[in-house]
């Protein structure tokens, strides 16, 4: 022991920091993760700003003293914990969370990520430094279903930061969480891509060498993500206005069933285009979807809603709420569908565009085959693409619906 302090005094924190992540690349319980551990820069810092360590959801940095504080194995588990934000995409997925409360967001993060580090290194390779937050009782629960379950009482409120190492509780590493929004999406979408590839090709590694364990990171080459949650993230980031108001009254019901949302979204919402494909089997999801559509609007406060149903042009327009034909409580009793034929995206944005339509969203139902064109779009947009994993829009954000 005493020989490996006084090793440990001898290496800086650079060489230090590197040698860690070799003993991570080199050891078989993490083949899979290599390519993941190796993406983005990873740099030791003096910067006061980053008291222990930090990441954006890519790039890591390390206070030099808070290295030094640490054993090996503590430094390789700090070195995992970044490297799975990363893998989760925690700083992207869980933007919404950290609106309503950005230190519940940070713990609910780390709770995930060191219950899933400790239980797999039983052996001591990696061992959770002093204030690391676990909890037993969060066994196999995500980062919003932990956060639900997080006491709302530290009064940080939307966007509080939950400071490294603090003695309340907040976890001993810090979350950028501003700078993975600074991102844009074609930054987003890059990141996912280049995390999804670097898995692929580290599970292929750890199957041919034997090596097991690997196949607890497949689920995330194929995450099932509650596409409601995602619509109502979407709904938060692009369609709020005041935030005081947004977040301060619970949505009741939804209470009820232990969940946290919204009351209300924005006073300001003036309106929301929905933009639904009429081609082939996608028809046949439309009821379902436009159910979760209207149950989704309960919490939002707009003034009206636009649908429009397309194939390979507009067929039908239909306006609900403010000069509109109907209120929008009615939308799923008197909406009309109509289409049928091909498919072609452009006819939705063109008509945006060709009428001086000023929405605050647009959200896109489709089954994703629409070749290479996506339309040109100048709002907030969302696609809803059902059946049809392997599509990947060119534009916006999108989630894979399940229904």
């Amino acid at each position: 022991m005493l020989n490996m302090l006084a090793m440990n005094r001898a290496l800086t924190a650079e060489q230090r920091l590197q040698r860690c992540v070799v003993s991570i690349l080199g050891h078989p319980r993490y083949t899979a993760l290599c390519g993941v551990v190796m993406l983005g820069t990873r740099t030791v810092v003096d910067d006061p700003a980053v008291l222990t360590a930090c990441t954006d959801g890519l790039n890591e940095k390390y206070n030099r003293k808070f290295i030094e504080s640490l054993s090996d194995p503590e430094l390789i588990f700090v070195i995992l914990h970044e490297t799975y934000h990363k893998l989760f995409r925690h700083l992207v997925t869980w933007q919404w969370l950290y609106a309503l409360n950005g230190r519940k967001a940070n713990m609910a993060c780390d709770y995930v990520i060191n219950l899933l580090i400790v239980l797999e290194n039983a052996d001591g390779f990696a061992v959770m430094p002093q204030g690391g937050l676990l909890d037993h009782k969060f066994m196999h629960m995500d980062t919003a279903q932990v956060f639900n379950l997080l006491p709302d009482d530290d009064g940080s409120g939307a966007g509080g930061a939950g400071d490294a190492g603090d003695e309340s509780g907040g976890g001993f590493d810090q979350h950028d969480w501003e700078g993975a929004k600074s991102m844009t999406d074609a930054e987003v979408a890059q990141i996912g891509e280049q995390i999804d590839r670097a898995l692929r090709q580290g599970m292929m590694s750890a199957s041919k060498l034997g090596n097991s364990g690997a196949s607890r990171f497949a689920e995330l080459l194929n995450p099932e993500v509650d596409w409601r949650e995602a619509m109502r993230n979407f709904f938060t980031e692009t369609c709020r206005g005041d935030e005081d108001s947004t977040f301060r009254v619970p949505e009741r019901r939804a209470l009820a069933r232990g969940l946290l949302r919204p009351s209300s979204i924005s006073e300001q919402v003036d309106e929301i285009i929905f933009a639904n494909d009429l081609s082939g089997s996608v028809s046949r999801q439309l009821g379902k979807y436009m159910g979760e559509m209207k149950s989704l609007l309960e919490t939002v406060k707009v003034k009206r809603v636009r649908v429009l149903y397309w194939d390979t042009k507009i067929c039908r327009e239909e306006i609900y709420g403010e000069g509109g034909t109907a209120p929008i409580s009615q939308l799923i009793s008197t909406t009309k569908p109509m289409g049928g034929g091909g498919t072609d995206v452009r006819c939705v944005s063109d008509y945006i565009k060709e009428n001086n339509l000023k929405p605050s969203a647009v959200v896109v139902f489709t089954d994703g085959y629409l070749g290479s064109e996506w339309g040109t779009w100048s709002h907030p947009l969302m696609w809803c693409i059902v059946d049809n994993k392997s599509a990947k829009p060119k534009n916006g954000k999108y989630v894979h619906v399940k229904l």
